[in-house]
């Protein structure tokens, strides 16, 4: 059975209770009901609580390059699962076209007919040569991670994070795995930098999936009667990333640890915990790039790249439209008696045609609607959940 988060009218994150009684104190006026920025339904109280003392829930994050997937559990229900999609590609492209064009404006500055020591070389203004550097498209992935993590604590009483860690140290001479273990490498240096962070929240307890002593991920996996799905990782349901997060929560109740017999000895999986059925949500972040072509807002590009025949370049967009609502508002659209839930990604306004496009959380559009049709129910808040 489901359980519906609950939170004090302080905004202490409480124990979930049942829906039933959650829709009882609505209904009797004891909590209003409320959506977090994940899209998960909890119940805040309108008065004093009697009791607050919670139980242990532990939230398990199973990082990777592409995808990740968190879970949330107690001892006795598995409380949430979570497929995200992260925007390392997308980092990753627009950082690789912010040097195309630098190296070009730097190029158009140079003037080329004087000799090369008196032309106009910009020196250094500071040492930017730093170790550990965490690179945009890896920062940007573990930020959505730390992100999702935080909204979970608001309505969750989280006492501790499993992170699986992966180990890749290379050797950078001879790009090789190195030996010594002494290689630099920016996967780990941004799962250092997570855990930093995700500490400040609760404490952090490490594993690891290639780990053989019991308490890694593949082998808590095993022991809980989890499958996971390996042929294609990409697609999203629980089986692919989201059960790595619970066996990673679930890592909190058991542990391998030795014991003695009367006539055995050796090793073993100590405690309890119940996996249930749970809410399952796909989230990521406005926009996404299809056929090398980037779709959603724009942060601070207000022009196309190319300037046209003239030399000027025409404006871009930005995330505002003319009719109340921005790029990337969670809105409600109605066409030919259908009601639509989706995510502002565009607009026309011109003398024939005013529309607003509506997509959907992977933004493929859904259509295009009158303004007079879209109704806001939330403004952007940096995610998209399906």
């Amino acid at each position: 059975m489901n359980r519906v988060p609950v939170v004090s009218n302080e905004g202490k994150p409480l124990m979930p209770t049942k829906p039933s009684r959650a829709r009882r104190w609505v209904k009797e006026g004891k909590a209003v009901g409320r959506w977090s920025d994940l899209g998960v339904y909890y119940v805040q109280l309108t008065t004093s609580s009697s009791a607050e003392e919670v139980q242990p829930i532990s939230v398990g994050v199973d990082p990777g390059k592409s995808y990740s997937g968190i879970g949330v559990q107690s001892a006795k229900h598995t409380l949430l699962q979570l497929h995200l999609i992260l925007p390392f590609g997308r980092v990753k492209k627009r950082m690789e076209t912010r040097a195309m064009l630098r190296r070009s404006r730097r190029g158009r500055r140079i003037n080329r007919n004087v000799p090369f020591k008196q032309r106009n070389h910009r020196q250094k203004r500071f040492d930017n040569r730093k170790q550990c550097k965490l690179p945009p498209s890896i920062k940007a992935s573990r930020q959505l991670e730390l992100r999702v993590v935080k909204e979970l604590a608001t309505i969750f009483p989280v006492v501790a994070i499993g992170y699986e860690r992966v180990k890749a140290d290379i050797d950078q001479t001879k790009r090789k795995r190195a030996k010594s273990g002494k290689g630099f490498s920016p996967v780990m240096t941004g799962q250092n930098w997570a855990i930093s962070q995700m500490e400040k929240i609760a404490p952090v307890y490490v594993r690891h999936g290639w780990q053989k002593d019991g308490n890694g991920t593949s082998q808590l996996r095993t022991q809980l009667g989890l499958e996971k799905d390996k042929t294609n990782k990409s697609i999203a349901k629980p089986e692919t990333h989201a059960v790595d997060g619970v066996a990673l929560a679930c890592g909190y109740f058991i542990k391998y640890v030795p014991f003695i017999g009367s006539n055995s000895y050796g090793y073993t999986h100590k405690g309890s915990v119940t996996v249930t059925s749970s809410p399952f949500k796909i989230i990521t972040r406005p926009g996404a790039v299809k056929r090398g072509k980037e779709y959603g807002f724009f942060r601070r590009q207000l022009h196309f790249e190319v300037p046209d025949k003239s030399g000027d370049r025409k404006r871009k967009g930005g995330t505002i439209t003319p009719f109340g609502v921005r790029i990337g508002d969670l809105v409600r659209a109605q066409k030919a008696g259908k009601s639509y839930i989706g995510y502002v990604g565009g607009f026309t306004d011109t003398k024939k045609t005013k529309n607003i496009s509506v997509c959907d959380y992977t933004w493929k559009r859904i259509g295009q609607f009158a303004p007079s049709k879209v109704k806001l129910i939330r403004r952007n808040n940096g995610l998209c959940v399906a």
